[in-house]
């Protein structure tokens, strides 16, 4: 009779789903036994289903507790508990490995369990041993170092294990086999193969071909039953009554690829890969209650040289379509189970493309949108400070300009020195705040123009033409005047083109940096899939949708920045090249009235006057 669910652990679960809203987070797990999933002929009862949630199809690992164990499982109904065991749970990672035993696999059709989660009072409530039903007499994870653990309630713990163990395995960890190590099982009275036949079913990846290895053996006596590799074919080989039959040598396996194996024995002995029978034998299983050797013969012979996963023994023959769920749900391409879209308390069974995008991104994703969001918000900040800078200056030279052509003997009227009332002393991007335009101090002719009349007081006290009668400025002065006047503009464009180098790295930066986390996420995505073993186009679509998002981000930051950056540049210039016209009429104006021409002009007209 099949195990029951202990009654502690039914009372538990609904102790603590009494109340919907204590689980405020749920997802749809579709299992999938029609054409298009495992094909299953016949009904299955209390099979123990593989859960994989990574990146891929799962984004709330933060929500739930460290261990996961706030995780629920339930029937259609979303009533029903389910037993299930956490392998794996890392939420760093956001990997998981959660077994489910399903009560009933319906043939040919398409149904749904339920797991719930993210209730961080909730109470640990799995079952390794409700997971399997009481036909299955051993199952090894190979989680955990050292000598396998049965994971059921036989206890039919391995007794020493010379296997090396290999964290990155298909379903989580595994052990590896060099050529001269095993696993010894020791008899129990559950492990007793008899009448009822027996079934082994485990993960191999053969390292290389090799001669008559043996992955699994059995031996009572003279009888004995063991599963062998010859070259890169699998074997069975049955002996009975000093009698040996193998099964055809035409099983191939791939070097350096996981397959699903399986024997079956009872009335005839049967050799299953990736869950298609591949040969068989018509010859009776021996009783055997012997120890079991994993990895080698009892006594000697070829060692087995690869790596191995998920062990589990049956002390029943397994049907065919059993053997196939567990291929088809457990491996590289994982069709028996496809995790669904999430739904909350309050919310809609349906979201938008665009959240389940942004649930997706991984963390190293959102530390590169991060620091995009930084250079976003730079970048803003110095477009905003440049327009408003600018705009004051323009409207500054204007008035300047206007104000500067009227003058006629005195060059530098415009010009006055500071005092406590003058806003000289506020940078340009204080004035464009407070819209203050006080004798043009925000215009950077004006800024130069000074320049300019300081070097024509710092000649000859004042700059008004009248009071300055028969002084002239040489050749070399004009100059001199020229290159002060050279300078200030080198200043000015200095000041114009202050903090735009800031644009340019996030013009630049930007796409390079959200290319980088897309590379990364992509990475990731990859990984997590290599990990789970689950290839299919749910799994991988909201992994790279995600990856993306961090190109999107950089080309939101680059976009407004060139743009903003192309504007201010122009500007700039069309400052720079007003300035540069002023300097050319400032020089000619001084040149004009302190020449020696117009001091003789002016000597002339007064001894007209005397006569």
């Amino acid at each position: 009779m099949p195990k029951a669910l202990p009654l502690f652990a039914i009372l538990l679960m609904f102790a603590h789903t009494a109340h919907g809203d204590e689980w405020p987070a749920q997802k749809k797990i579709i299992l999938n036994t029609t054409e298009s999933g495992t094909n299953l002929k016949q009904d299955l009862t209390q099979v123990p289903v593989l859960i994989r949630l990574h990146a891929g199809n799962f984004t709330h690992f933060l929500d739930m507790k460290e261990d996961g164990s706030d995780a629920r499982f339930f029937g259609a109904d979303e009533k029903t508990p389910l037993a299930y065991q956490i392998e794996k749970f890392d939420a760093l990672n956001e990997l998981a490995l959660i077994w489910v035993q399903v009560p009933k696999l319906s043939a040919g059709k398409s149904d749904a369990i339920w797991m719930k989660y993210g209730n961080q009072n909730a109470a640990n409530a799995q079952n390794a041993k409700a997971v399997y039903d009481a036909n299955t007499v051993a199952v090894y994870h190979f989680e955990v170092p050292g000598a396998p653990k049965d994971q059921t309630g036989n206890m039919n713990n391995a007794a020493a294990s010379t296997a090396e163990s290999n964290p990155a395995s298909i379903i989580g960890a595994g052990v590896k086999f060099n050529g001269a190590q095993k696993i010894l099982i020791p008899a129990s009275s559950s492990l007793k193969f008899g009448d009822t036949g027996f079934t082994f079913s485990a993960w191999i990846k053969i390292a290389a071909a090799q001669r008559d290895a043996v992955l699994f053996a059995r031996h009572d006596g003279a009888d004995g039953v063991s599963l062998r590799v010859d070259q890169t074919r699998a074997y069975v080989r049955i002996t009975r009554g000093g009698k040996t039959q193998e099964t055809p040598h035409v099983s191939e396996l791939a070097v350096g690829v996981w397959h699903h194996l399986a024997v079956t024995g009872g009335s005839r002995a049967a050799l299953y890969v990736d869950g298609q029978e591949t040969a068989a034998l018509d010859a009776a299983t021996p009783v055997l209650t012997g120890d079991m050797i994993i990895g080698a013969a009892p006594g000697g012979g070829n060692f087995f040289s690869g790596e191995l996963d998920e062990l589990q023994l049956s002390n029943i023959t397994r049907s065919a379509d059993w053997i196939k769920a567990a291929a088809k749900g457990q491996g590289v391409d994982a069709k028996l189970v496809t995790p669904g879209e999430d739904t909350h308390s309050g919310s809609s069974d349906s979201t938008s493309y665009f959240g389940t995008i942004l649930r997706a991104v991984t963390v190293d994703g959102w530390v590169v949108i991060a620091l995009l969001a930084v250079m976003a918000a730079v970048s803003w900040w110095v477009m905003v400070k440049k327009f408003l800078t600018l705009r004051v200056m323009l409207e500054d030279n204007r008035r300047f300009v206007q104000a500067f052509q009227k003058l006629n003997r005195d060059p530098g009227a415009l010009d006055r020195d500071k005092d406590e009332n003058d806003t000289a002393e506020k940078s340009d991007f204080e004035r464009a705040i407070s819209g203050a335009h006080d004798h043009f101090q925000s215009s950077p002719i004006y800024r130069v123009y000074h320049v300019g009349v300081q070097e024509l007081k710092h000649r000859f006290g004042q700059t008004d033409t009248r009071l300055t009668r028969g002084k002239i400025l040489t050749p070399q002065a004009i100059d001199a005047i020229r290159a002060s006047l050279d300078a200030a503009q080198v200043r000015e464009n200095q000041k114009l083109n202050n903090l735009l180098v800031l644009l340019t790295i996030a013009i630049s930066g930007g796409p390079f940096l959200g290319l980088l986390g897309t590379v990364v996420g992509v990475m990731i995505t990859f990984a997590a899939i290599a990990a789970t073993g689950d290839v299919n186009i749910n799994a991988i679509a909201p992994g790279i949708a995600a990856a993306l998002v961090a190109t999107v981000a950089g080309l939101l930051v680059a976009i407004p920045a060139l743009f903003g950056y192309n504007y201010i540049v122009s500007v700039i210039k069309n400052i720079a090249a007003d300035m540069q016209v002023f300097i050319d009429e400032f020089i000619s104006k001084m040149a004009e009235q302190y020449s020696a021409d117009v001091r003789i002009g002016y000597e002339d007209a007064s001894r007209k006057r005397a006569l």
